[in-house]
């Protein structure tokens, strides 16, 4: 489906965020394992998104993090000036300390995590499972937001009930504790993409608040786009595996990029390429593997190609497998398979 000249429009309309502008009203979410600066940098080739974000960063950890060492932590100084830093934690100090290194480092912003719900996570008393402590999930907007001057994001779930009305009050608290803007994901923490998002509440969280409200959850094509933000009124759209998949789909919706079957081909490559470049050879290795799982999915034969390159037993089997998938055209989905995008 082609996305309509408003749409289009609409995506590439800068906008506000604290004392900030972001060029485009399309994000790129951060995911755990997957938004790393290899990632980032084979983005950058295709382009037209306004914000990136880093994985999951410990805020415990930033303070004294080394860019040089760290998995996560880590950039290119040329993508600073839209790149936004998101951080976890369970103590409103450990937020603050980070958010200033943050800001010191040169980020467009700080991003703080609410919504992930992975067990280990939520054990730590971090990510979704503050929004079962809400004042404590306030506390730390607040710290944050007294800490730095660059814009504070947060990104957050429906709560633990499907019920919208607390989703709703949270994201007046956080605008009263000063967010500069909201990333809401409509579904229960406890719901691991196994029910679809409700993308009404994302309207009714757009309502209770003043600052921008970005929508995210099954953002899949230019029609969920379009459906997504004339549904919900939201300023913009935050979109994560639709990217793993096809890093061009900002490039695609903003600018009518071409694709065809030497994009995939030259994007596979070049994904290994660049995690050979930031990574260790067996950390490059393994998050290809990982990478290539949401890759495969735009492709009717795609669990083959899944499964020859978790098969591959090193470096040089997986730029094998990849030429051999691409030297006949392999037939493409018109939607990603979400048997391999789960």
């Amino acid at each position: 489906m082609k996305i309509s000249p408003e749409i289009t429009e609409f995506l590439n309309t800068p906008i506000r965020i604290g004392a900030k502008t972001a060029g485009r009203r399309l994000l790129v979410s951060p995911m755990a394992g997957y938004t790393h600066v290899a990632f980032r940098q084979l983005m950058e080739h295709f382009g037209g998104y306004g914000l990136l974000f880093t994985e999951m960063c410990s805020a415990r950890a930033v303070p004294t993090e080394n860019p040089e060492h760290s998995l996560v932590f880590r950039w290119r100084s040329g993508e600073l000036s839209h790149l936004v830093c998101q951080i976890f934690g369970s103590d409103a100090q450990d937020m603050a300390n980070a958010a200033r290194r943050i800001e010191a480092e040169g980020f467009f912003g700080v991003d703080i995590n609410f919504g992930c719900s992975v067990a280990a996570v939520c054990k730590r008393g971090c990510g979704a499972a503050l929004l079962k402590t809400p004042d404590l999930a306030v506390a730390m907007v607040a710290a944050v937001r007294a800490a730095v001057s660059i814009p504070v994001s947060v990104k957050y779930r429906t709560g633990w009930t499907d019920d919208p009305r607390p989703a709703m009050e949270m994201a007046r608290r956080f605008e009263a504790a000063g967010a500069d803007a909201i990333t809401f994901h409509p579904r229960m923490a406890p719901d691991r993409r196994t029910r679809p998002p409700r993308w009404e509440y994302i309207g009714m969280v757009k309502q209770a608040v003043r600052i921008p409200v970005f929508g995210n959850g099954d953002v899949f094509d230019a029609g969920d786009c379009i459906r997504m933000i004339q549904a919900t009124g939201c300023d913009g759209i935050s979109i994560g595996r639709i990217a793993l998949a096809a890093p061009w789909t900002p490039a695609l919706w903003t600018r009518g990029l071409v694709v065809d079957n030497d994009l995939y081909h030259f994007c596979a490559k070049r994904m290994m390429d660049l995690l050979q470049q930031h990574f260790e050879p067996v950390t490059a290795f393994r998050r290809f593997k990982n990478w290539a799982h949401f890759f495969a999915a735009g492709f009717k034969f795609g669990h083959r190609f899944s499964a020859d390159i978790r098969g591959a037993k090193d470096i040089d089997a997986i730029y094998a497998t990849v030429d051999r998938f691409f030297a006949d055209i392999p037939e493409r989905n018109p939607r990603p398979n979400m048997n391999l995008f789960r």
